[in-house]
């Protein structure tokens, strides 16, 4: 993620702000440019804002229904289209009840990850379509709570629906969940990452040229789900790090590709932000031999080993930034050989869509039976 600064005052501002805190211009992102802009009100046509951003040329927006009835939107509309929401709220199939007073609050911390999720999906160039615009294709999400007969609410994809319990907003119950399932990891914005993952296989992977890669690397998907499922929680696999992201990636090859898939959706994210403060790390261990510097300004990201180059010192970085606070591991990962190759392959198959490739994909299939994890020493080397 970027760090912007407003165009009217030139004060640091953050993707999420939608209002200046030094000038008090509205600000809102607009998607199709890839800018926070701040916004002056039009005098001839009301509802009508110009952005004041260089990069948007004085173009004219509407600011998205859900900024201006709901607060929970900071993204605009250009003047031209005729809709009432933004790309990321016209994702939107099923809102929370706001008869409930707490909806409110749990929306806009779910708009908050989504919109993040949406914006990484853009900068990597990958389809973003509303399911109501595209039904075939397209994605939508429902957010919807526990009925009080008793109806639970999964979280999950099915046929680009997107579904998440409003509950997973609040922090206490979302670590509640985590602590019992034993998850290391548990926060919205995975959660939306990780079903992305799921709309993306069916709509990059399904039926694809790259099947056999994918099968090679992650397993035969035809194997039955339910089955899969019965037997990850009746017999847990151990020692599920030599091979996948996470325990939860063992369950199914669905799962371990979703995982994967988020997982990148993490890199690239966070790396993008080191970049965006030119983030240079130069680890020196006491007694122990030292590595490379990793400038985060020289990340390429089309180029799979600069990403993995940089991430793991960045990750150690920010775990040991952690500790001293007192705060758990915020990257409570380890990287093996096997899984560096699926996350190539997740990297290789983004790079390549839109592109009309028909070439395979790479060679990451051929590199993941290895089975060695990479060490921080090992990985932190200067990009070429």
């Amino acid at each position: 993620m970027k760090i912007f600064t407003c165009s009217a005052c030139k004060h640091v501002a953050f993707f999420e702000n939608s209002q200046c805190t030094r000038c008090g211009h509205a600000l809102a992102y607009l998607p199709e440019r890839g800018v926070l802009s701040a916004m002056e009100p039009s005098d001839a046509s009301p509802g009508v804002h110009v952005a004041l951003d260089p990069a948007a040329a004085g173009a004219r927006y509407r600011l998205c229904n859900n900024y201006t009835a709901y607060a929970v939107c900071n993204w605009a509309i250009p003047e031209q289209e005729a809709h009432e929401f933004c790309l990321a709220c016209r994702l939107n199939e099923t809102i929370p009840d706001l008869s409930n007073p707490n909806a409110i609050a749990s929306w806009r911390g779910l708009e908050v990850a989504k919109r993040r999720l949406v914006y990484t999906l853009l900068e990597l160039g990958l389809p973003v379509e509303a399911r109501g615009e595209n039904h075939e294709q397209g994605l939508a999400f429902a957010f919807k709570s526990d009925t009080p007969d008793g109806e639970k609410v999964l979280t999950g994809h099915c046929d680009g629906l997107v579904t998440i319990n409003l509950k997973e907003a609040d922090s206490p119950a979302r670590e509640k969940t985590r602590v019992e399932l034993g998850e290391r990891y548990r926060t919205l914005l995975g959660h939306f990452r990780h079903e992305s993952g799921h709309y993306y296989w069916d709509r990059l992977l399904k039926d694809s040229q790259y099947l056999t890669e994918f099968r090679a690397l992650f397993g035969d998907e035809q194997e039955d789900y339910e089955q899969a499922v019965k037997r990850h929680y009746e017999s847990p696999q151990q020692n599920w790090s030599e091979a996948h992201v996470s325990a939860y990636a063992t369950m199914h090859p669905w799962e371990d590709w979703a995982e994967t898939w988020a997982h990148y959706l993490h890199m690239v994210d966070t790396l993008e932000t080191a970049q965006s403060y030119g983030l240079a790390l130069s680890p020196h261990a006491v007694g122990g031999a030292t590595a490379e510097a990793v400038s985060a300004k020289r990340v390429r990201f089309e180029k799979f080993e600069h990403l993995i180059a940089a991430w793991v010192p960045l990750t150690v970085a920010l775990n040991s930034l952690n500790r001293s606070m007192g705060f758990p591991d915020v990257y409570p990962f380890v990287l093996s050989e096997s899984v560096i190759a699926k996350l190539e392959f997740v990297h290789d198959l983004i790079e390549r869509t839109g592109q009309g490739a028909s070439a395979q994909i790479g060679p990451a299939a051929q590199r993941a039976s290895t089975g060695r994890t990479l060490s921080p020493v090992e990985s932190a080397v200067t990009p070429a």
